[in-house]
């Protein structure tokens, strides 16, 4: 039992218990895919507003810190992994390419809007981060931590 079965066993929650159980993955994806996101964004609008950087190089910041951040928490919570060895290596380094597939993705939409375009850099990102988000949970679920 983790922490997250714990507080879905408090009284109040017990009654979502059910339907936290069935969704678990899911929904701590979301949960876990938001806290990459915001520091995604979070990074990315200091690099390129406060630090005046150019968007795609604000995105590659923000993009190493995400994924980190998305590598911890989806192997310790949303799928549970326990791998180790050289078997911990290899899912690490799927983890790392899958995610470089849809950095290319990102850094395609910011060059259009952004560089291209001249559409303000925040909101292309923000838009953009829901197409990474959708397209991690499949690389994560049927490739890198497939059970």
């Amino acid at each position: 039992m983790d922490i997250f079965d714990r507080i879905m066993s408090l009284p109040g929650l017990r009654r979502f218990y059910k339907l936290y159980a069935k969704y678990k993955e899911i929904l701590l994806y979301i949960l876990f895919g938001g806290v990459a996101t915001v520091v995604s964004i979070g990074s990315f609008v200091i690099c390129e507003t406060l630090l005046g950087m150019d968007a795609l190089i604000a995105n590659v910041i923000s993009w190493v810190l995400a994924v980190a951040t998305a590598y911890t928490t989806n192997r310790t919570w949303v799928f549970c992994s326990h791998t180790k060895g050289k078997a911990f290596w290899t899912e690490l380094v799927s983890f790392f390419s899958g995610r470089v597939l849809t950095l290319l993705m990102e850094e395609g939409i910011l060059l259009v809007f952004v560089t291209w375009l001249h559409f303000p850099g925040v909101w292309v990102k923000v838009a953009a981060q829901i197409a990474v988000l959708v397209g991690n949970y499949f690389l994560s679920k049927l490739i890198i931590f497939k059970k």
